[in-house]
């Protein structure tokens, strides 16, 4: 597996001939160590960075009573006792965050640019931070809008644990017609504040690739770039297998973590590119960060004539951002940092097939259908898959047009055409505990119907 790979490498590149006898198990240890470290660095840093670049607050604590319990094993049993240092600028804003791991090696950096938030350095490196300091929406000035009657009380369940044993709902709201019904947040938790968005960040993703298509930057039916040689099969792969799950490369995971990338220091062009053909494009689906990032990486010069950021404050999303690896390229697979707030407005855009209040149209006619349509081969399970959206074609009791943004811990931004609503649910759910995010639809759905 890659992640021996680079655990080896990293472990033998330090140490003297005469200690390079180390067994597989001490490999593994500590690379799972070096990943910790990588975790806490960067979500300490994006955590309290984002939040205070929206005005709001997080302090470590509560980053660590978050963010950093419940992750995923063995991670969750390192991650606590390391030990960590925030630098900060004359100034007071966070310049890095650094994590010890091993008494041979130096720690682990997250290094905070203003621009594109936090990025995880690759182990000894740490480049100089870029300071443009941008004000801040003021979102923690809007009146929270309570819920009230039956959504009151379905709100309620969905942070009572109702919808998943062991869950922990930071955040909800729920829209309908572009106005909010109601919204409710868990403590350390606010309107200004952003969370990480998981795979929530895949349908973003696609979001910029319709941008990209709506201005004549891309087209979802050309080959990928994907290819290196002139009799290389990869160049079948175009930017709607890679939206659809169905590229046919192999991944080393179900699901392809992608740990290297993540927590590891390594970067886009090194973890996602490179991988094999193994199945005809368009014939299997699996889900794989490696297709999101590689498509991201297709539309890369539109992204460089019009950044995320660029898209985001067209739509009004002003307090979300899409962060990089140490490279400059967007880990679009899940590295965004967002609120509820700006995650229904995202929402609200496919509501509004793509047309902006404005009246201005970023996204093609005929996009939601695209996006929203099971065209490619499907995964087992309780939900169907579109183009970076998952599909609520399954689930008894919700409308069949239902389609969803969905990430880890529990991050949902669910979309309903036929009855105008969004709802968006956040969560920083343990490992092994799952929201059941098609009960909750149900839930809200009947409590506005009555």
């Amino acid at each position: 597996m890659i992640r021996h790979a680079l655990a080896a490498a990293a472990l033998l590149a330090s140490a003297p001939l005469a200690a390079q006898s180390t067994s597989q198990d001490e490999i593994e240890a500590r690379y799972d160590r070096a990943l910790a470290a990588g975790y806490k660095a960067l979500f300490l840093c994006s955590a309290i960075a984002n939040a205070e670049r929206n005005g709001a607050t997080r302090t470590p604590e509560s980053v660590e009573a978050w963010e950093l319990t419940g992750i995923q094993a063995p991670l969750d049993e390192i991650v606590a006792d390391l030990p960590y240092r925030i630098l900060r600028d004359p100034d007071g804003e966070l310049n890095q965050v650094s994590v010890e791991w091993a008494g041979d090696m130096p720690p682990r950096v997250a290094v905070h640019d203003s621009r594109r938030g936090c990025q995880q350095m690759p182990i000894g490196g740490a480049p100089h931070p870029i300071r443009t300091k941008r004000p801040h929406a003021g979102s923690e000035h809007i009146a929270v809008v309570p819920p009230t009657g039956l959504l009151a009380e379905s709100l309620s369940r969905a942070f009572g644990g109702a919808h998943g044993e062991g869950t922990r709902t930071t955040a909800v709201l729920v829209q309908r017609g572009a106005s909010t019904l109601a919204e409710q947040y868990a403590p350390d938790f606010g309107p200004a504040v952003p969370q990480r968005t998981w795979s929530v960040a895949k349908s973003i993703a696609a979001t910029l690739v319709g941008v990209a298509v709506h201005d004549g930057q891309a087209e979802v039916n050309r080959s990928a770039g994907l290819a290196v040689a002139p009799n290389d099969r990869r160049r079948a792969i175009t930017i709607d297998h890679l939206l659809r799950m169905a590229s046919g490369r192999f991944s080393d995971t179900a699901g392809n973590r992608t740990n290297p990338l993540y927590y590891g220091g390594s970067s886009v062009a090194e973890t996602a590119m490179h991988w094999p053909l193994v199945n005809a494009p368009g014939t299997v689906f699996r889900y794989a960060n490696n297709d999101t990032l590689a498509a991201v990486k297709a539309i890369e010069s539109a992204l460089e004539a019009q950044s995320p950021a660029q898209v985001f404050a067209r739509i009004g999303m002003h307090d979300t951002v899409a962060e990089t690896d140490w490279r400059g390229d967007y880990i679009l697979s899940s590295q965004v940092w967002s609120t509820a707030r700006d995650l229904a407005k995202l929402g609200q855009l496919y509501l509004d097939d793509g047309v902006l209040p404005s009246g201005k149209r970023i996204l093609p006619e005929g996009w939601v259908e695209y996006v929203s349509s099971p065209s490619g081969p499907q995964p087992d399970g309780p939900f169907g898959y579109g183009a970076g959206f998952w599909l609520f074609d399954k689930s008894e009791g919700i409308p069949r047009d239902t389609f969803a943004a969905m990430g880890n811990r529990g991050q949902f931004i669910v979309i309903v055409p036929s009855l105008n609503t969004v709802i968006v649910r956040r969560g920083e759910d343990p490992a092994g505990h799952r929201f059941d995010i098609a009960g909750f639809t149900r839930d809200v759905l009947e409590s506005l119907a009555e």
